[in-house]
């Protein structure tokens, strides 16, 4: 590839990285919000190699980018070094959607850390739950103090498979795109909303195996459903957002 190409390449990827950490939240979709400084720091490191290598070009051109060496032109570009063009482009123009329910379906389910003891559930009514905390009572908790107590879950639905049924899904990004895990909590009881809608759910646990044990199953009987706007930051998994 000729070095115009390479030193505008070198730009385009420095200020794509500085276009969606910078005025937007789009790098949200690929890492863990911690990483925007690095994502910053690298965009304006790739900016300033390739504005170096622009005016070094101008200051000290180089016989190859001529074809003059030899009286031939050496430098065509192989067309698949071209593909390089898209990434860079990508980031200005379109960037990749977000993960959800495809990616969800086909990634690995998050472990549930142990706990050891679980502090008392607030009287509030529905009770606001993560997916985590939500499967971390139901399979450890063996005071059983979810059971009968009308919870609210918010994440976004995922296909159970063949026979109609679906989860709500939480992706969480461990540090990026690439070593995502999935929560998912089964619900019953309600018809399958389309893939990919963000829902806050209420309703109780659906009893199938022994509360407070690793046979429960994290599952839910459906009493309402409501949409809700999908977070900033779809990967985490925080408390439940304000349905709409």
């Amino acid at each position: 590839m000729k070095r115009p190409v390479q030193t505008l390449l070198l730009a385009l990827m420095g200020i794509g990285l500085l276009h969606v950490a910078l005025f937007t939240d789009i790098y949200l979709r690929y890492v863990k919000a911690g990483l925007r400084p690095l994502l910053i720091g690298s965009g304006v490191v790739l900016l300033l190699l390739g504005l170096a290598a622009a005016v070094a070009r101008d200051r000290h051109p180089d016989p190859e980018d001529t074809g003059d060496e030899h009286g031939h032109d050496h430098t065509g570009t192989p067309r698949i070094a071209w593909l390089l063009c898209f990434p860079a482009l990508s980031l200005l123009l379109y960037a990749p959607p977000a993960l959800g329910a495809y990616a969800a379906a086909r990634a690995n389910d998050r472990p549930v850390a142990a706990q050891q003891g679980f502090a008392p559930l607030p009287a509030t009514s529905p009770l606001p739950l993560t997916l985590t905390d939500f499967t971390k009572r139901v399979r450890q908790d063996r005071s059983r103090a979810i059971a009968h107590r009308t919870v609210r879950l918010t994440g976004f639905v995922t296909p159970a498979g063949e026979d109609g049924g679906w989860y709500l899904t939480r992706i969480i990004f461990s540090c990026c795109a690439a070593d995502s895990q999935t929560v998912k909590v089964r619900m019953y009881g309600a018809e399958a909303p389309p893939a990919d809608t963000w829902l806050a759910v209420t309703g109780t646990w659906h009893p199938r195996g022994t509360l407070g044990t690793r046979t429960a199953q994290a599952a839910l009987d459906v009493r309402d459903v409501r949409p809700v706007a999908p977070p900033v930051n779809a990967y985490t998994d925080d408390l439940p957002l304000t349905p709409s």
